[in-house]
């Protein structure tokens, strides 16, 4: 039995399936990387839409449904998102549904040390300097993780600079516009705080293994979250396996938060904090990479967020749409 599975935040190829399925009688599965289509920017204002949100928003209103109306099965990154989807269309709770993210697969930071010499740093390392480094968007959404960071490490340069003051923060790959062409959302944060000497933001993407060298490289990691609940951070998983220093900034509501605690991976912050209790949690940050620690993951409770134990999940969601099909097929026989 033959089976579609689209897995792309490219959403409107997705509606494919519905014309494959009654055609040829294909069912198909969809992986919700993302919302489709939200209304998280409904009430932001202009600047804080994405680009080409008008015409967005209408083409996913109107394509959404013909891709739902035949699904045969969801995965998603988030919880949230599938109940948003099951409340929007009530015939989606019959469905399989189930929450599978983004794999972690240690094998990829092997692949990354063979080919070190083809791999490039995008920031310097600065010997007189703790480099701190993130990986990933930016974004208005992301600001005000990045507030609470900067806000409580400018109270660490105030309350104790010999411990605060040779830190550099590295933000890497922010921006979605070719190359040269991003608008940085992290810099002018740190300039409205005052902390833009310690700050630097790289708007270019960099590829995967390139993003892992750069993280082994640093004295240590920290990854920003977004001001939306709903939020999940797969990307979390190559930070927890780089074994350094790691320090989360996320909803207090996200499940990223939620899986950086259980496995006792780093330090946690939420939005909700302000500026003295961030600094308390950064300085705790500070002293672990100082003294070289190794953080004392429980990798036990770290397989659940595994490749392989992801792939079996994708494979079971896969057999019951396909079990299912079959035995809608044979009573309409």
């Amino acid at each position: 039995m033959i089976l579609i599975y689209f897995s792309t935040t490219q959403f409107p190829v997705c509606i494919l399936g519905a014309y494959w399925q009654k055609k040829f009688g294909i069912p198909y599965v969809i992986d919700m990387q993302d919302p489709w289509h939200s209304e998280f920017y409904k009430d932001k204002p202009k600047a804080e839409r994405p680009k080409k949100y008008w015409i967005s928003y209408r083409l996913n209103k109107y394509l959404e449904p013909i891709a739902m109306k035949s699904v045969g099965g969801l995965i998603s990154v988030s919880g949230t998102y599938i109940q948003t989807l099951q409340q929007r269309y009530p015939q989606l709770k019959d469905k399989p549904a189930e929450v599978i993210t983004f794999g972690a697969f240690d094998l990829d930071f092997k692949i990354a040390e063979q080919n070190d010499q083809l791999l490039d740093l995008a920031y310097p390392i600065l010997a007189t300097r703790i480099n701190l480094v993130y990986i990933g968007r930016g974004g208005y959404d992301m600001q005000q993780a990045v507030k609470v960071l900067l806000e409580g490490f400018k109270y660490g340069l105030d309350q104790e600079p010999a411990l605060f003051e040779n830190i550099h923060f590295n933000f890497i790959g922010t921006s979605y516009a070719p190359k040269g062409k991003g608008v940085p959302t992290i810099l002018p944060i740190a300039e409205k705080i005052g902390v833009a000497p310690y700050v630097t933001e790289y708007t270019n993407r960099i590829g995967f293994y390139q993003s892992i060298k750069n993280m082994q490289q640093a004295d240590g990691l920290f990854i920003i979250g977004s001001n939306d609940s709903a939020y999940t951070a797969s990307k979390l998983y190559p930070y927890i396996l780089a074994k350094k220093p790691l320090l989360g900034i996320f909803h207090p509501e996200s499940s990223a938060g939620t899986i950086l605690k259980k496995c006792n991976a780093g330090q946690l912050m939420t939005l909700d904090q302000d500026a003295g209790i961030a600094f308390d949690t950064i300085k705790d940050y500070l002293k672990k990479i100082r003294d070289k620690s190794i953080p004392t993951t429980k990798w036990s409770e770290f397989d659940p967020y595994t490749a392989s134990f992801l792939t079996k999940k994708q494979v079971e969601v896969f057999e019951i749409v396909i079990s299912s099909d079959l035995a809608n097929t044979s009573k309409s026989k």
